[in-house]
Order: C-alpha cells, then structure tokens, then sequence
C-alpha cells in the first residue's frame, strides 16, 4: 500500500512539475555576440600637397579624397583636387595649373581582427585632367650657336587643354583613433590622351605629375588623413 502511494506521487510530480525530472537535461545556449562592420563614407585631404605649397614656392596643391564601402572588401574611390607647378629646363621654362578629378575602385586584402577597419589596398583609377600652360621662356635651337643662346622671353597661354590618364594605387590606411584614418599610397600611371600646346610638350599635367619625352607613364605618392562617417552596420 505504501509503495503504491509513492508511485502516484511520483505521477503527480512528473504530471505537474516535469521540470523537476528534466531539469539536468535543459542545457542554457552559449551567449553569443554577432560582431558588424561599419559601411559608410569615408572622406579626407593628401596631406603631401599643402605641405609641398609651403616648402616648394613653386607649387600649390590641394587634393580631397574619399571612398565608400559598397561590399566586404570593394570600395569606390575617388580624388578630386588642383595644382599649380613652375617647371624649368635648360630650354624651357612653363608653369601649369588646372584641376583634375580620378574615380575608381580600391580592392582590401587585408584580414582584419574584429572590431579593426584598416586597410592594405590596391586600387585603379581613371583620371581626367583640365588645365592650362603658360610659356615664360624658351630657347630657340641653332646648330652653332655662334651669337650665344637664343632665348625668348615673350609669354604664351595655352588654354583648354586636357589630359587623360590610368592609374594603379598601392598602399595602406591605418585606424589611429576612432573612425580617423592615416595613410599613405603610391601610384603608377599611364597616359591615355593628352592635348599639347602645340609648337612644345606639356611638362606638367596637374593629377598626373611630371611628363617626359617619349614617354607615357608617369608616378606618384602621396599622405592622408580621413574621417569615416559610418552610415550602418552589417
């Protein structure tokens, strides 16, 4: 009689507390934390460009650049910015001044650790470039040279002239606080187009650098701090 009792007891209990029986097999799920990366704008200035205006009195710059995570690793990137510069030769001496702009993509090959947001980048451009020269002197060419140098002072404007160019970008942001940005890159160019003032080379192209003669490729480099504007998180 007795053992009959505790069995019905033992019924009620797993009736109306089955928990007191199942208890040890309820297993709690391990707190988890889903970490999201920022996407947003992320917008700055080349620091190489204001700080060669002061040091070089032949050169004025300045570049704005920014770029806007689109996925994962993808970013469009673009730069947009102005120049002066003063180039004198043995036998010419112009000095060129115009804007530029070069949109593109850059491509981050770089694993971060999470909550990190730096950058080991490649990118490509296509550069586009309007500007003007100004002919301060020249030197005309004699073959004996018999009376001394020729040289002409008289100054001529080109205007309307432009300039196309690709270009491959290399380098590295760093996050040194939060959402701010140091970095810095180099660049390889190859010119695509380019109009000439007509009677001599062009011997700058504001954006993309130095000419040479017989040669279309051109380099570059440059420093940068940016600020990211983080629109959301995913």
């Amino acid at each position: 009689m007795k053992q009959k009792h505790i069995f019905l007891l033992l019924i009620s209990i797993a009736v109306f507390h089955p928990s007191a029986f199942f208890a040890q097999e309820e297993q709690q799920p391990a707190d988890t934390l889903e970490y999201r990366e920022k996407y947003g704008l992320r917008l700055g200035i080349d620091l190489s460009k204001p700080l060669r205006t002061v040091l070089d009195e032949n050169y004025q710059g300045f570049e704005i650049k920014g770029d806007y995570r689109i996925y994962e690793d993808y970013y469009l990137a673009a730069e947009i910015g102005n120049e002066k510069n003063l180039i004198s030769e043995p036998s010419v001496t112009a000095e060129a001044s115009g804007s530029y702009i070069k949109v593109g993509v850059n491509y981050n090959a770089y694993e971060n650790w999470q909550g990190m947001e730096n950058l080991i980048f490649a990118g490509l451009r296509y550069g586009f470039a309007t500007f003007s020269t100004e002919l301060q002197e020249f030197s005309v060419y004699s073959p004996t040279n018999y009376f001394g140098p020729d040289v002409r002072t008289e100054t001529q404007e080109f205007n309307n002239l432009t300039a196309s160019w690709i270009e491959l970008q290399l380098g590295i942001k760093v996050e040194v606080l939060n959402n701010v940005f140091l970095g810095t890159h180099v660049q390889l160019k190859r010119r695509v187009t380019a109009t000439t003032p007509g009677n001599f080379d062009n011997l700058y192209i504001p954006g993309f650098h130095r000419t040479y003669d017989n040669s279309t490729w051109g380099v570059g480099y440059g420093y940068s701090i940016s600020y990211l504007l983080p629109f959301y998180k995913k």
